[in-house]
Parts: structure tokens; C-alpha cells; sequence
């Protein structure tokens, strides 16, 4: 069979990043198993366990020489796949083969490796998310005065400005990437808690040694990278961690497909536009097509992310007392494909929030056709200060509103309502005072000042804590 007579992921294919691929690969998850298994000799032989030198060296020589092959072929006989891999390790460790999964149960490995995975994939989703908010600055910066069109109900409500509804959009992330940061450090690992999480199997092997067994726990948290283990677990770790990390991944995906959403209507109105390549084909059918692929597809993306998310609390309801095998075939599947879904979903996002289109002209021409109406209390006020009666210019504005309104609509004319007004002795306010009363930005209150403010004190202390990022940007496959 080729690769063409067997189905593959779109996500592998076509959608996620090499550096989320390669960490959920079966390279690097069954490295990591070997590494487990090598901190846990490591941490007997320091407490008395009298494992050879040997052994030891033989183990880190041989952590990264698997053979998947020999795996296989174990893994027919013993239908366990953990046990297929100790055997393969055992292999290229003979000296270790007493040694390797001593007093450990399966989920010593596929837990603590699960939440190495894991914390590794929440670090990845963070680089991207700051490449994201660096991006989103430029552009907030740029447009940080340009008035445009609020939106209340799909409605067209207040003025803002361009880079002030994109500082909305950089608020989610800044607010997805704190939750990610208090979920990696507060995320444990497993730990060497034994077969049903008494750690019996470790209390014998140390002779009743209760500090031992406490000792190897923190060594081997140590050994591979976290501050603390759970601190009391059935034969794996609770589920309840599942679904916290399941929570902020699918928030990620929640504030991106929140901005495509966005993105899409703007690009319907004609205001701004995702980035479109010079031989791009929008429609196979209709030539003139420009259509917001990409926004869309992050759309799509995140409507899968957030179908997985509820499947942790799923799992998690139904572990039975120590563990059920029911979580194991489930979280295969679900976990990688959470984090590739929302590392496509923010390779996307970047490309597309880099290389937006603005389109001044309409943005203005939009704007001008409902700003009329948005002043119509400053010009009560000015017609009040003519000598006018309130009450009675109330009902002038009012009737020639409905008018303009309606030959905006039903003629496609521009919004005349200040001509209608200055033409009416009974409003009698001169058309260049009432044209002094319609600049935009007189609109936009606090709009640009907010941007400025946000930058500086939300964005940039988040991106100067970051580490310089030289990589080119990930390029957005078909």
C-alpha cells in the first residue's frame, strides 16, 4: 500500500505545524517512555536499589534506538503495548532487562509521558500566541485612528476605530495565554504512585522505607522536569487534568474562530481583507472570487476543537474508583488532535492578521452613510443655540431621518440628511456648521488612547518577556 491507499489525518497533512507533528509523533512519545523508565533506575540506584552501572549506561545509550519493528512484532504477541516496548528497550539494554518498569504499572509511563506531551504542546500554543499578539500590535498600532463603524446586535452603533476593536480581539489571547500559563504551572506530573496508586509495589521494594518511597516520587518529578507530582492518584492520574488543559486548548481556538468571525464580516462589508496570493482561486466557478478561505477554515477548525473539549469531562465522569480502560483508546485520539487543531488554527491566524488589507476608502464611506444619524443630538443642540425650539427640531430631525434613511436604502443615494437639514427654514442651521459637527473622530471618545495604553501596558510586557523570535513565520499549507 502507498500512502495513497490509506487514510492520513488532514491535520497531518495538510493543516498543523512540523513542531506540533513531530512532538505528538511515535518517535517522541516512546522516547519518552524510555526516558521514564530510565529517571525511575536512576532514582532506585541513588536510593539503594542495586541496579549495575551498566544497566544505567545502557539504558541513555539506548533511549532513542527503537525498533519500531521488533516493537511490532512484540506487541502481536503480548497485545500490550507497553510491555512490547519494555521488551524492545530490553533489547538494546539486555544488562537493564531485570531492571526496566521495576515496580511500575503501564500508566508510569503513558501518564507521566501523556502530561510531558502535553505541557510541551501548551509551550508550542504559547510561542504561536505571542507571534499572534505581535502581529495584532502592528496592526492595532497602524490603525489606531482610523474611525470605522462600531457594531451593536450586527447593527451599526457608536464609531471606534480599526486598531481599537483589534486590541478586543488581542484582549482574548492575552487572556487565553494567562490561562495557559497557570495551567503549565500548576500542571503535575503522575509521579511513581504504583499499580493502584498505594505505591505498595515501591514500599516493598524498599523494605517498608516509607521515606524511600517518598524520595523516589520527588526524585524522579525531578528528573523529568516538574516542581511536583499529583499528590494522590488511583492507577493514573485524575482526568479532572484532561479536561482543565482541554479548557484553555479549546479557549485558544474560541478567541481565534472569535476573530475569523470577525474577520469574515469585514471582509463581506469590504473593509478589510485577509491576505490573498497573487495566483490564488477563490471559486473554481465564479472567477472574481475573493473569499476569506482562511478565516474560514480556522472557523472550522475551532468548531472541532470545541467538540473535542467536552469529551474530557466525558472521561473523566466515568473512571470508576481506581481507573477503567475506557479513557485509553479516547484520549489516543482526542488529545493530539486538540493541540494539532489549534496549532493549524493559530498558523493561520498569524498569516492572516500579518497580512491584512485594509480598505480606508469603504471604511469611510460606510461610516459616512450612518454618521448622520449618529449625530442627531448634536445637531438638536446646534439648532437649539440658532434659537430654535427643542421639541419642534426634534420632530424635523426626526421626519428627515426617516426620509434619507429610506433613500439610502430603497435609491442606494449617499445620506443627505445634513442637506435636508440645512434646506429647512424651520431647522435653520447653515450646511458648513452642520458639516463641522460630523468628524469621525469627534466620535471615537478615548478609541486611539485606549489602543496606546493597552500596547503599553497589557501587550508589550508580554512580549518582552519573550524569548526573540527569528523563525520565519509557519508557512499556511493548502
Amino acid at each position: 500500500m502507498t500512502v495513497h491507499d490509506r487514510y492520513s489525518s488532514p491535520l497531518a497533512e495538510r493543516y498543523a505545524s512540523g513542531a506540533m507533528l513531530e512532538l505528538w509523533s511515535s518517535k517522541s512519545r516512546h522516547v519518552l517512555w524510555r526516558r521514564l523508565w530510565l529517571a525511575l533506575a536512576e532514582a532506585q540506584r541513588e536510593l539503594g536499589v542495586p541496579i549495575p552501572e551498566e544497566a544505567i549506561a545502557q539504558m541513555r545509550a539506548g533511549v532513542d534506538a527503537i525498533d519500531f519493528g521488533a516493537v511490532a512484532v512484540y506487541e502481536r504477541r503480548f497485545r500490550h503495548d507497553v510491555m512490547a516496548h519494555i521488551h524492545a528497550f530490553a533489547d538494546v539494554a539486555p544488562a537493564a532487562r531485570a531492571f526496566i518498569h521495576l515496580g511500575a504499572t503501564s500508566a508510569f509511563v503513558t501518564d507521566n509521558g501523556d502530561l510531558l506531551q502535553m505541557r510541551r504542546a501548551l509551550e508550542l500554543l504559547r510561542g504561536k500566541l505571542l507571534r499572534c499578539l505581535r502581529a495584532l500590535a502592528a496592526f492595532a498600532r497602524e490603525w489606531r485612528s482610523t474611525p470605522t463603524l462600531g457594531y451593536t446586535h450586527l447593527q451599526a452603533a457608536q464609531p471606534t476605530t480599526v486598531g481599537k476593536r483589534a486590541t478586543l480581539w488581542m484582549q482574548d489571547l492575552v487572556l487565553d495565554l494567562h490561562e495557559l500559563d497557570h495551567r503549565v504551572a500548576a500542571l503535575p506530573c503522575r509521579g511513581v504512585k504504583g499499580t493502584t496508586g498505594t505505591q505498595a509495589s515501591f514500599l516493598q521494594l524498599f523494605e517498608g522505607d516509607h521515606a524511600k518511597v517518598r524520595q523516589l516520587d520527588q526524585l524522579v518529578t525531578a528528573a523529568i522536569g516538574f516542581s511536583t507530582s499529583i499528590p494522590v492518584s488511583g492507577q493514573t492520574y485524575s482526568r479532572k487534568l484532561d479536561a482543565q488543559v482541554f479548557g484553555v486548548v479549546a479557549g485558544i481556538a474560541t478567541s481565534a474562530a472569535k476573530i475569523a468571525s470577525d474577520l469574515r464580516v469585514l471582509q463581506a462589508f469590504g473593509e478589510i481583507e485577509e491576505p490573498f496570493e497573487r495566483e490564488q482561486i477563490g471559486s473554481s466557478a465564479m472567477a472574481y472570487k475573493r473569499n476569506p478561505m482562511r478565516a474560514e477554515r480556522i472557523n472550522s477548525l475551532a468548531r472541532f476543537v470545541a467538540s473535542l473539549e467536552v469529551n474530557g469531562n466525558l472521561t473523566h465522569q466515568v473512571q470508576y474508583f481506581e481507573r477503567t480502560l475506557d479513557d485509553s483508546a479516547n484520549r489516543r485520539l482526542v488529545i493530539p488532535e486538540m493541540f494539532l487543531a489549534t496549532d493549524a488554527i493559530l498558523v493561520l491566524l498569524e498569516n492572516v492578521v500579518s497580512g491584512l488589507e485594509v480598505h480606508p476608502a469603504r471604511i469611510a464611506r460606510r461610516l459616512a452613510d450612518e454618521l448622520p444619524f449618529m449625530a442627531t443630538e448634536d445637531l438638536i443642540v446646534r439648532a437649539v443655540q440658532a434659537g430654535r425650539d427643542r421639541q419642534e427640531v426634534h420632530e424635523v430631525i426626526r421626519r428627515h431621518s426617516i426620509q434619507s434613511a429610506r433613500s439610502v436604502k430603497d435609491e442606494g443615494a449617499s445620506n443627505d440628511l445634513l442637506a435636508r437639514l440645512a434646506a429647512d427654514p424651520a431647522y435653520g442651521v447653515p450646511l458648513d456648521d452642520l458639516q463641522q459637527a460630523l468628524n469621525p473622530l469627534r466620535f471615537v471618545g478615548r478609541a486611539p488612547e485606549q489602543v496606546d495604553e493597552f500596547l503599553e501596558e497589557v501587550v508589550a510586557p508580554l512580549l518582552a518577556g519573550a524569548a526573540p523570535d527569528h523563525e520565519p513565520a509557519e508557512p499556511v499549507r493548502v
